[in-house]
């Protein structure tokens, strides 16, 4: 089983943007001394939901500053990004830390993000096919061109390749972050394994993969990738020596940031939104997820892996909001569950 954090620099209420940036990179560099297999960075723009507005930036910093831990994005938004740009930059950050870096996309939302950088709402609600196809070639091939509705340029090779050899590794490996049927039939039929949310309980996460492994058949992906398929459950992760502790920790902090931070968030074209009650979704998450002892905590990510047959986690382990209380959060997730998970 492999257990990493999912970091957000979320900007809790009276923090700044510089506090809650540092608390993530201090909490990558404590996951990689107590042991854990990854860490996953959110990217955002706008609000202070997370300060992150590169996750492969950031990426490229934490990567230099490791020696062992993955690297992976959760999310790189495709949508507002040039499909080549962000295979380039993937392709540099594969090379250059050993292959330590995992590339994960999504669609993200139909946010004014979509109007600032210039890609429409096209490219949220029809074009992500068609960019993950680019960008899914990009890793691949020596070149690449392009025909389709948003992108067509001519033929130019891929510099630097993430694999000179047919013997290595083709690149990158890539995820998509699947919240719907439609997303999970797109990561399917690709053979790319989906991150699924932290909103969602295991039932709901053992049947998207169900899904994915019906549209992978239909597709004629071969057996083995779609039985091999890794897929990542994200989720949210405090320790504490009670559960109560634990649940009242990220009761008192998350509702603050979530009612702030989500509420920021403001639409392209000004269709209604609902947001979620924040008191409420915390409790959710809480009776989800592995929130409370060392013991609760791994029995109930072993679990997870019994009902859905996910072995990686992304554990939002800055649910507290406090510098000193995640790195002790982060420990103990390395110390204190990992041992029992074998």
């Amino acid at each position: 089983m492999r257990v990493g954090c999912f970091l957000l620099g979320a900007q809790f209420p009276g923090q700044g943007h510089g506090e809650s940036l540092h608390r993530a990179v201090r909490s990558a560099e404590v996951a990689e001394e107590a042991g854990l297999d990854a860490v996953w960075l959110a990217e955002h723009h706008f609000v202070p939901y997370g300060t992150c507005p590169s996750a492969v930036t950031l990426a490229a910093l934490l990567l230099g500053r490791t020696r062992r831990i993955r690297v992976g994005t959760a999310v790189s938004v495709l949508p507002t990004a040039h499909p080549v740009a962000l295979g380039e930059q993937a392709a540099l950050l594969h090379v250059t830390s050993g292959g330590r870096f995992t590339l994960g996309v999504g669609r993200g939302g139909p946010w004014v993000d979509l109007e600032v950088f210039g890609a429409g709402l096209e490219a949220y609600e029809k074009q992500f096919p068609e960019s993950l196809d680019l960008l899914v070639r990009w890793l691949r091939e020596p070149a690449v061109g392009a025909c389709g509705d948003r992108f067509r340029f001519r033929e130019v090779p891929v510099v630097p390749r993430p694999s000179e050899s047919l013997t290595e590794e083709p690149g990158p490996e890539v995820v998509v972050a699947c919240t719907s049927p439609s997303s999970v039939r797109t990561a399917a039929e690709r053979g790319l394994p989906m991150l699924l949310g932290m909103h969602v309980g295991d039932e709901e996460k053992a049947e998207m993969i169900a899904l994915w492994r019906r549209h992978a058949r239909a597709a004629g992906r071969p057996s083995d990738e779609i039985h091999g398929a890794a897929h990542v459950s994200a989720g949210v992760c405090q320790i504490a020596d009670r559960r109560t502790d634990a649940a009242e920790t990220l009761l008192k902090a998350m509702p603050g940031w979530l009612r702030q931070g989500l509420g920021a968030h403001v639409t392209v074209d000004g269709r209604a939104r609902r947001m979620r009650d924040p008191y409420a979704y915390t409790e959710l998450l809480c009776g989800l997820h592995p929130v409370g002892t060392p013991r609760l905590c791994a029995d109930r990510l072993a679990a997870t892996g019994e009902r859905t047959g996910i072995d990686r986690f992304a554990l939002l382990v800055e649910g507290s909001g406090d510098l000193a209380a995640t790195e002790e959060n982060v420990r103990r997730l390395g110390v204190e569950v990992l041992p029992q998970l074998g």
